[in-house]
C-alpha cells in the first residue's frame, strides 16, 4: 500500500475528487493547508496598500491505495490539477507499512 500526498491548488478540489472517483478511489482525507514553494509567497494590493503573502492557500490529499493503483492516481491528480501556472502543487508517495478499519477491525488493503 501506498499514501499519496498532494497540495494543490483549492479551487481545483472538487475537479480532482470526481476523477478519482471516477479511477475507483473510494477515500481519501482533505485538510486546508497554507505553504509556499519556488515562488516563495506574492505580493498583494488591498485597498491600496501592498503587502507580501509568504504562504499561499493549499488543499492537502492524503489517498492511500494499493500500490498497483499508485501510477494512475499521480497521473489522474498531474494531469487533472495542472494549471500550466506557477504553483500548481506537488505530489509525495510514502509507503503504508499497515492499515486498520476501526468499525470492523480488517486490516492492510481490505482496510482500504
Amino acid at each position: 500500500m501506498k499514501l499519496v500526498i498532494a497540495a494543490i491548488k483549492p479551487f481545483k478540489l472538487e475537479e480532482v475528487r470526481e476523477a478519482l472517483t471516477s479511477i475507483g478511489v473510494r477515500g481519501m482525507m482533505v485538510t486546508e493547508i497554507k505553504g509556499f514553494g519556488s515562488q516563495s509567497g506574492h505580493t498583494e494590493i488591498y485597498r491600496g496598500a501592498e503587502y507580501a503573502v509568504n504562504f499561499v492557500p493549499k488543499v492537502k490529499l492524503e489517498i492511500v491505495v494499493p500500490t498497483s493503483m499508485v501510477d494512475q492516481v499521480v497521473d489522474t491528480i498531474s494531469t487533472t490539477a495542472k494549471t500550466d501556472k506557477i504553483g500548481d502543487g506537488k505530489i509525495f508517495v510514502l509507503d503504508v507499512a499497515s492499515a486498520v478499519r476501526v468499525r470492523t477491525g480488517e486490516t492492510n488493503e481490505d482496510a482500504i
